[in-house]
C-alpha cells in the first residue's frame, strides 16, 4: 500500500516491520531516510552480523535478491535484507525479474525484512509489479518538492528536531542550499549544533554559521526590487558579481521568476485578503505583505514584461544569444529593465 514517509517512521518507531518496502521516486532524501533507520534500528548490533544483508542493484538480479530474501534468520526474530540503487537490478522492470518479484510480494517470507531503495525514477504505474507492490507491500512514492514549499519544509524539518525558525531565516537557508532536502537538512543539523534549545533560529544565525549573507541575498534583492529601492538593489548585484561562486544567477533568476509569476497572479486575485492571498499563492502568510506592496508598484503589464526579460535573461545565461556577456552584467541589465 501507498504511504508516507512520516506514517512509514512513526511504525518503525514503534516496532511495527512489514515483509516488503518499495521506496521509489525523484527524491533520495526520504529513500534514505526509512532506509538507514532500517538498516540502524531493525536488528540489534549482535544480530546484524548473521541477519542484515545490503546489496547493491549493479552486483544483483533479481534471483539473488530473493534468494536472499528467502533464507530464516539465525539467532533472531527476523532478518534484514536491503538493495541500494535498486534502480540498476538488472532485470528489475523486465518480464523474467519482474515475473520473481511479483511472485515472491504475495507470499513473502514473515521473518524477512526487504527493502528496496529504487532511486531518482519510479516503477510504470500501470505494469502489473506496480499495482502488486501497492496492493501486498509497502511502497513510498517520493517526488521532488517545489523551490516554494522549501521554506515550509525547513520550518517542520526544525519543528521535528525541536527548534523554530522565523519565516525570512527558513528562506534564506532554503534558497541558498536549493532543494536537495539531503544537503537541506545536514547543513540544518550543522546550524542547529550551535543554537540553543528554545532559542528562535533568525537570519543572524544563517549568516554566521551557514556563511548566507543577510544585507546581500536573493530576497534582499527582491525586496529592493519590491519597494524600486535603485541604491539597495545595485549593491546587491554588484556584490554578486563579486562573488558569483556563492551567488549563481540561475537561482536567483528563479526566485525572481517564481515572486513576479504569483504578482500576476495577485493583480488577478479579487479578494486580497491576506489569510485568501496567502491560500492562493501557496506561501506563507508573513509574505503576503510583499504581494500587496509589489502589485502597488509593478502594474500588470509591467509585470508581464518583467516576467519575459527574465526568461530571456535565464537563456543569456545559458549561452543562447549570447557571446561574451558575464552573468553578473546579464543580471545587471534585467535589474536595470525591471526598475526603469
Amino acid at each position: 500500500m501507498a504511504s508516507t514517509p512520516e506514517s512509514i517512521l512513526k511504525d518503525l518507531k514503534n516496532n511495527k516491520y512489514s515483509p516488503v518496502y518499495f521506496l521509489q521516486g525523484e527524491e533520495s532524501y526520504y529513500i534514505d531516510l526509512i532506509a538507514d533507520y532500517i538498516e540502524k534500528n531493525c536488528l540489534s548490533d549482535s544480530e546484524k552480523s548473521f541477519n542484515q544483508t545490503v546489496l547493491y542493484g549493479k552486483d544483483v538480479n533479481m534471483n539473488t535478491i530473493l534468494l536472499n530474501a528467502k533464507k530464516f534468520p539465525m539467532m533472531a526474530e527476523r532478518q534484514v535484507v536491503i538493495v541500494k540503487e535498486a534502480q540498476e537490478v538488472s532485470d528489475l522492470g523486465k518480464e523474467s525479474g519482474d515475473a520473481q518479484l511479483n511472485a515472491y510480494i504475495q507470499n513473502p517470507l514473515p521473518s524477512t525484512v526487504l527493502v528496496f531503495c529504487y532511486k531518482y525514477k519510479s516503477l510504470h504505474a500501470r505494469k502489473s509489479l506496480s499495482k502488486n507492490l501497492d496492493k501486498f507491500s509497502v511502497v513510498v512514492s517520493s517526488k521532488k518538492i517545489y523551490d516554494n514549499q522549501l521554506p515550509q519544509w525547513v520550518g517542520e524539518y526544525f519543528g521535528s528536531k525541536g527548534f523554530k525558525i522565523n519565516p525570512k531565516a527558513a528562506l534564506m537557508l532554503s534558497e541558498f542550499v536549493g532543494n536537495n532536502l539531503s544537503r537541506l537538512s545536514n547543513e540544518s543539523d550543522k546550524l542547529l549544533i550551535n543554537i540553543q534549545k528554545g532559542q528562535e533560529v533568525t537570519e543572524d544565525h544563517i549568516e554566521k554559521y551557514v556563511g548566507v549573507s543577510k544585507e546581500f541575498n536573493v530576497f534582499e534583492l527582491q525586496q529592493a526590487l519590491i519597494r524600486k529601492d535603485v541604491y539597495k538593489a545595485n549593491q546587491i548585484v554588484n556584490y554578486f558579481e563579486a562573488n558569483p561562486k556563492n551567488n549563481p544567477v540561475i537561482p536567483v533568476l528563479v526566485v525572481l521568476f517564481n515572486f513576479f509569476t504569483k504578482l500576476l497572479l495577485v493583480h488577478g486575485t479579487e479578494n486580497r485578503a491576506e489569510a485568501n492571498l496567502a491560500k492562493v499563492l501557496g506561501v506563507n502568510p508573513y509574505f503576503v505583505k510583499d504581494y500587496i506592496y509589489g502589485v502597488k508598484s509593478y502594474s500588470p503589464a509591467k509585470v508581464t514584461h518583467i516576467i519575459h526579460y527574465l526568461r530571456q535573461a535565464d537563456l543569456h545565461v545559458k549561452g543562447v544569444d549570447n557571446v561574451s556577456t558575464s552573468e553578473g552584467q546579464v543580471l545587471k541589465e534585467l535589474v536595470f529593465k525591471i526598475l526603469h
